[in-house]
């Protein structure tokens, strides 16, 4: 692995370490906190310098751009999420990630010059940066998302050490509103709101279609917190008067519920539905797949506020989505910015579809817009420079 030269002002403590377990290697869009990660990191540089940890496919670090380079710690292609406790060769390959993690970033950190970690997300994030606190006495913040608390967060064990984590952190964020109540329910600390944006290629989108039939899009992992086969359990109980108001329905992504996707999918194009289904896709093919929707899809069944949430908010496209989380907050008890469905299952989305595909998407144009001003990649990276690097 390639080390920093040592220079005259090695021991100047100016740069800011941000701890990842989600960060682009491949550029196939398999990651949406991943891009966003990547867009922090560079909007973070023009203010200090960064140095991400990140998982790859081997130990090394790269420069990724000036005033920001890579560690990157050996880890499967995937993530964490996507291993099993209850398979003992996952088992193996979660200790060997959080190991090769532990030395990355003592690595990372070994000149002195890192001034605060930032932990995104709170596991195995977190555990990294309570350890550089005790050995090198770098402070830490943590950045909380919901599966850390919603899915992590419910086994007893796992509950506990992200108290403590969350406990001894300089500085406490979650991306979402009700996350962030929950979150200090954990740890009894305060933690606050600081929402997850990517930056965008497209400036001025074109506008949604005005009449039916109308394009819907879903770009997420086939993950059952995703609720991707809810989705296509609610496709299959639309009617044949429902689908004349659909022109085409698009699902990109990729994830362990990969041969049932495939399967339920089958059974719509063999009925004649017009269902194209793709891998995961960059962001830039997102953002164009949004573009060419007319609603995009969010069901759900465990959620904060999603990136693509405000992917489509910034593209100028409503939603349709589940009752969880933040999003029936965001959507408004009026649904502001889009549909929400009454109930987090294949009924509820199956009524949410109908009244959207009745519903002319330009009726909710000054909320989205509203909401899309809420999310400013440019504001964030501000706020975290002047909070926990104090400057």
């Amino acid at each position: 692995m390639n080390s920093l030269p040592a220079t005259q002002d090695t021991f100047t403590q100016d740069t800011l370490l941000l701890i990842t377990t989600s960060y682009p290697r491949s550029g196939d869009g398999s990651e949406a906190a991943g891009s966003f990660m990547a867009d922090l990191a560079m909007e973070l540089a023009h203010r200090v310098p960064v140095r991400i940890l990140a998982p790859g496919n081997a130990a090394s670090m790269e420069n990724a751009a000036p005033n920001v380079s890579v560690w990157r710690f050996p880890a499967p292609q995937g993530g964490l999420s996507n291993l099993r406790l209850g398979n003992p060769l996952d088992v193996l390959r979660i200790f060997a990630v959080l190991r090769s993690g532990r030395r990355a970033a003592m690595r990372a950190t070994q000149d002195g010059r890192v001034k605060h970690a930032m932990a995104c997300w709170a596991l195995p994030s977190g555990a990294w940066a309570n350890r550089l606190l005790r050995k090198r006495r770098i402070p830490y913040s943590i950045w909380v998302l919901g599966s850390d608390v919603w899915s992590l967060g419910r086994v007893p064990i796992i509950r506990r050490v992200l108290a403590f984590v969350m406990r001894a952190a300089s500085h406490r964020y979650a991306d979402g509103l009700k996350l962030a109540q929950d979150s200090k329910q954990i740890c009894g600390r305060p933690v606050e709101f600081l929402p997850t944006t990517r930056k965008l290629e497209t400036t001025d989108p074109p506008p949604p279609a005005v009449v039916p039939p109308y394009n819907l899009v879903f770009i997420g992992r086939w993950h059952p917190n995703k609720g991707i086969d809810l989705l296509l359990d609610a496709l299959m109980m639309l009617d044949d008067a429902d689908w004349k108001r659909i022109d085409r329905v698009a699902i990109y992504g990729g994830g362990p519920m990969q041969n049932l996707v495939h399967a339920k999918s089958k059974a719509l194009v063999f009925a004649g539905r017009p269902l194209d289904v793709g891998g995961f896709i960059p962001k830039l093919q997102a953002e164009q797949a949004i573009m060419r929707a007319d609603y995009l899809i969010i069901p759900s069944r465990i959620e904060s506020i999603p990136v693509v949430f405000s992917d489509a908010m910034k593209l100028g496209r409503p939603v349709i989505a589940t009752p969880v989380g933040d999003l029936p907050k965001l959507l408004g008890q009026s649904e502001e910015c889009g549909i929400l469905a009454a109930s987090v299952d294949a009924d509820g989305i199956a009524n949410a579809l109908r009244k959207a595909l009745a519903t002319k998407p330009d009726t909710f144009a000054n909320g989205v817009r509203r909401q899309a001003a809420n999310f400013d990649l440019s504001r964030i990276a501000d706020r975290i420079v002047n909070e926990v690097m104090g400057n």
